[in-house]
């Protein structure tokens, strides 16, 4: 049958417009591939053939406030395999084994798996010498990838605050866990390309993707008083044999913490030698315990507050204890202080002399003072682990249970609480949130990236009754119980306190944790120190007798690294005959050697310069120093 024209002619257009349209569809086709999908497609394609070796960021360092590194890091070098780069793994296996103190089979598994890319978890951050002796085999596939680990240069020093980090640069515990986000940073690589076999492609140039350093972290630590926290716990604890001791030290103007420390205590970097109890319990924020008679402080500063007590009017008479809801609670001196001033009370830690006010306040005023000045909750400092203590439930309080807890019997707190609540009573009565973290830093740029701002929580007590407890407790330790805590030329405040241990519901026998919290000056208090040992071996188990002499101590020390002027108007001790008597040194300046001999009947001197006459000394005319100390003289040249 023959086929008209018209019909061959429609049937080529058709054949022709299909035509065109399959080619239209290809070349869109191809188009949106090479212009839309191309870059997808490239990078999908890169990134198939693409390995990478890690690069962990650098952790931020720690910092006290001065500058001082408490935690820095150390170069620490990783090795790494890329299995199908290895040409001949027994040989690989042989050589590396001997260089990395391995098995040759555990290299043998390691560089044979079918992964990309493989760690040696054997070989993490290992040293400069042994990275160096294994890029000397020049082995094919085997890499040396930057790493680096914690570093904590001084040891013990501080080791409950920082905490540790593990071997992966995460923060584990302490600080290093607390604000671990902002220190580790994010990590880096160095990125090459191999073909399917895991040869590497020559044409195509490696990709490096720097880390990005963590934060470095600045403390409100003072590392001058730190120091001198950690030498006199060491002393404490190797003359004492304690089972614990505690220390805080904080500036209560602003609830800076400046030192912080406990026994027993741990190494950072080994900190898997000693058990688990041992560093994750950072006692001073973390422990709870019947505080003693430090908590006085509390019941007099309520008392005073509410008008209920002239310390210097009121008389209290003391028979050595005091029946209350049927039970009998008694003084420490046996027999009683008898007739005595509510100053005195306050001097000799009488307990009946604070059932006393106890019981003027009522239970009602008095737990509002306790739960105002921020017992019974957590302070908020930046720590983990932080308890807030125990208190009585106000409906089950009666007449023993408020009287205990007017003398610190009966309750438990914590150390920092306690802190906090005493730097409340003697900085003009303003209760604020202790804390550590100072700032954060770029440490490329130097910029701060977040700084803390002291944080007043609200106004417990008026600054005219924080004055006159500053003064009370001036008198404790000048004339009063706390007498070990006295440092001459600087005004010092501050509460004993003893108070026993309980086990299965009872009262241990001759096992007590004896505490002091001290303040200076006491004029205008700018540190506070608190130190508990809990049962010291060897001596009377007193806080007056144990705890006060260790704050004395550290006051004295850090008053004069923390560069505070000394005070004139210092109340008089009252010595006791195991004190060394006290000399005012005289003003030397401008005397010849003959007028000096005859000032200095008690007092030795020694003299530097060829001169005759005195130029400058030291101490300062006016300070008051133990009989037979020592003055440094200063004579002129004799150059005029």
């Amino acid at each position: 049958m023959r086929v008209s024209n018209v019909t061959v002619r429609k049937r080529l257009a058709f054949v022709l417009v299909a035509g065109i349209l399959v080619f239209l569809i290809i070349d869109i086709r191809l188009g949106y591939v090479q212009f839309v999908l191309g870059n997808w497609l490239t990078d999908g394609a890169k990134s198939s053939w693409s390995r990478n070796i890690p690069f962990e960021p650098k952790r931020g360092e720690i910092i006290d406030r001065n500058g001082v590194a408490l935690a820095t890091n150390i170069s620490a070098p990783t090795v790494w395999a890329v299995p199908r780069q290895i040409e001949d793994p027994e040989a690989t296996s042989e050589k590396l084994a001997a260089v990395l103190n391995m098995s040759k089979e555990k290299v043998h598994q390691y560089i044979t798996k079918s992964e990309m890319i493989v760690r040696f978890n054997e070989a993490r951050k290992i040293s400069h010498e042994k990275a160096k002796e294994v890029r000397a085999l020049n082995l094919k596939g085997i890499y040396i990838g930057e790493d680096s680990k914690r570093h904590y240069p001084f040891g013990n020093y501080l080791s409950h605050v920082l905490g540790f980090a593990g071997i992966d640069n995460q923060g584990l515990m302490g600080l290093e866990l607390y604000y671990d986000k902002e220190l580790k940073g994010e990590r880096g690589s160095v990125q090459f390309y191999a073909n399917a076999k895991g040869q590497r492609m020559s044409d195509m140039a490696d990709d490096y993707q720097p880390p990005v350093d963590g934060l470095d972290l600045k403390l409100t630590i003072d590392s001058r008083v730190q120091t001198i926290v950690e030498r006199e716990l060491d002393i404490a604890e190797a003359k004492y044999d304690p089972d614990g001791i505690i220390a805080i030290a904080m500036n209560p103007n602003n609830g800076e913490i400046l030192a912080m420390s406990s026994r027993p205590s741990f190494d950072p970097a080994n900190f898997k030698n000693v058990p688990a109890e041992v560093y994750n319990r950072n006692l001073p924020v973390w422990s709870a315990y019947e505080p003693g008679s430090t908590f006085k402080i509390i019941t007099l500063a309520a008392a005073i507050e509410e008008g209920k007590v002239d310390l210097h009017d009121d008389h209290f008479h003391d028979s050595g204890s005091v029946k209350v809801g049927g039970a009998t609670l008694r003084c420490w001196k046996r027999g009683g202080h008898g007739s005595q001033s509510f100053l005195e009370v306050v001097q000799n830690s009488c307990n009946p002399g604070f059932v006393e006010l106890g019981d003027r306040l009522g239970k009602d005023t008095l737990f509002k003072y306790i739960k105002q000045f921020g017992f019974g909750e957590k302070t908020g400092i930046d720590l983990q682990g932080e308890g807030k203590g125990i208190m009585f439930n106000l409906d089950r309080v009666g007449p023993v249970e408020q009287a205990t807890t007017a003398f610190g019997q009966g309750v438990s707190v914590t150390p920092i609480q306690q802190v906090a609540a005493v730097s409340a009573a003697v900085n003009g009565g303003t209760l604020y949130t202790p804390y550590i973290a100072k700032e954060l830093i770029d440490p490329v740029t130097g910029k701060i990236v977040m700084q803390k701002s002291p944080q007043a929580k609200r106004r417990v007590i008026s600054e005219e009754t924080s004055e006159e407890i500053r003064h009370a407790l001036e008198t404790v330790v000048a004339q009063g119980s706390g007498k070990g805590a006295f440092v001459e030329s600087y005004r010092v405040g501050g509460k004993t306190g003893t108070a026993q241990k309980a086990k299965d519901g009872r009262y241990l026998e001759n096992n007590h944790i004896v505490s002091f919290i001290g303040f200076a000056p006491a004029d205008d208090p700018q540190l506070v120190v608190y130190i508990a040992v809990d049962n010291p071996k060897g001596t009377v188990q007193f806080g007056g007798v144990v705890a006060a002499p260790i704050v004395g101590n550290i006051m004295e020390d850090s008053l004069h690294a923390l560069e505070v002027q000394p005070r004139k108007n210092q109340i008089e001790k009252e010595m006791t005959w195991l004190d060394t008597p006290m000399v005012e040194v005289p003003d030397l300046k401008g005397m010849t050697r003959t007028e000096i001999q005859q000032h200095l009947v008690n007092l030795r001197i020694e003299v530097s310069g060829e001169g005759k006459m005195v130029v400058k000394q030291s101490p300062s005319p006016g300070i008051k120093v133990k009989e037979g100390s020592t003055i440094r003289l200063y004579m002129d040249s004799d150059e005029e």
